[in-house]
């Protein structure tokens, strides 16, 4: 499938990395980090785009609101109007869906190569069968290979964890299912003590838990009184517990890696509100310095929602344009033909000689009534 092979590519380039850095470090939770790290540093550019243009956003949500209140029932002014203070004020609404958007397809990749790799039915052991295995993604000759399908307790332990492992199946032996769904002979160790071996994933949903309501917070602050609706804060308030739900049966290594995310997010943010790029005070001064452009004659530089009102403007232009009449042909293209009704048609069938347009018969009718009399 040509849809299937670039995922397959994404995995497998995520797993090639992964395996690399490994072998420096020798720990496959401090791998996981630098390669979190590495990620966003590759997805700051958007992550810069996204802050911005969400906070920029929620802090036209006040003047959005205003202009439905004062054009209610009218929706096509209503859409005029929103879509013109989005041009005035250099907002794209569609700029914090792209950047949001990649991050998901990137959580699933590391959740396929963080996951334990399923064994093929055909699988007995790792010195028999090394290679049976049905999605696997690091390169079977790294060391991160051997150590993951041999489960081997050396660099997989990261602060008392096996990183393979969720918090549902701390303190157990796991068995692993194989491509088939069917128990192999492979088992995780995730632990001997129910009680003390769950701490530490505990200890990390937790982490990952705090550390996105902190994000969603900070960017609270950031926005202006009334930005945000109500529906707005009650996703913001629950979406840390859904992600909480979600991490009881995720592998420890992916709610590790969300929560080093989440940790260079808070440093992003940070550091965007230290420099004024975002915060209550950013928008007013982005169109203040268009207004003293649009004042001095400098050309403002035309952005996705300029360019989308000049389209709708002239869309809207041509709609309203009288259309030209049918009868009129344009020159060149030999004489017009007459509409329906006209007086070559209501002529046809007169007497030879007789004026054009007179009824049929005219004159012939009034001799006849005059020999009569």
């Amino acid at each position: 499938m040509i849809g299937f092979a670039p995922w397959q590519a994404l995995l497998d380039g995520l797993g090639w990395i992964l395996a690399e850095i490994y072998a420096v470090i020798g720990n496959f939770g401090l791998s996981i980090i630098v390669l979190t790290i590495l990620i966003r540093l590759v997805l700051l550019p958007l992550g810069i785009k996204q802050i911005k243009s969400m906070q920029h956003m929620q802090a036209i949500q006040p003047q959005i609101k205003a202009l439905q209140k004062k054009y209610k029932g009218n929706k096509q002014k209503i859409q005029e109007e929103t879509m013109k203070l989005y041009r005035d004020a250099g907002v794209n609404p569609l700029g914090g869906c792209l950047p949001l958007l990649l991050q998901f397809p990137i959580l699933i990749a590391m959740y396929s190569i963080l996951r334990a790799p399923a064994p093929t039915p055909e699988f007995v052991s790792i010195e028999e069968t090394p290679t049976a295995f049905a999605n696997n993604h690091y390169p079977t000759d790294s060391e991160l290979f051997r150590d993951v399908t041999g489960h081997s307790d050396g660099g997989l332990t990261f602060l008392f964890m096996n990183l393979q492992c969720s918090l549902v199946q701390a303190g157990d032996q796991q068995p692993v299912m194989d491509s088939a769904g069917e128990e192999s002979p492979q088992t995780l160790d995730c632990g001997s003590n129910k009680i003390v071996d769950t701490i530490p994933y505990v200890v990390l949903l937790l982490l990952m838990v705090g550390t996105t309501f902190y994000q969603q917070r900070q960017m609270q602050k950031a926005s202006p009184p009334g930005a945000q609706s109500a529906q707005q804060q009650a996703i913001l308030k629950y979406m840390p517990l859904m992600f909480a739900f979600f991490g009881l049966t995720f592998p420890a290594g992916l709610v590790l890696y969300w929560t080093t995310s989440n940790a260079f997010q808070i440093g992003q943010q940070a550091f965007l509100l230290r420099a004024g790029h975002i915060g209550p005070d950013a928008l007013e001064k982005r169109m203040a310095e268009q207004r003293a452009k649009a004042e001095s004659g400098e050309p403002a530089k035309k952005g996705f929602m300029a360019k989308m009102m000049e389209k709708a403007e002239q869309a809207q232009d041509q709609r309203a344009a009288p259309k030209p009449d049918a009868d009129v042909q344009p020159p060149g293209k030999g004489p017009a033909r007459p509409a329906k009704g006209s007086s070559k048609g209501s002529s046809k069938g007169s007497p030879k000689g007789s004026p054009k347009g007179s009824p049929k018969g005219r004159g012939g009718g009034s001799t006849k009534r005059g020999g009569r009399g």
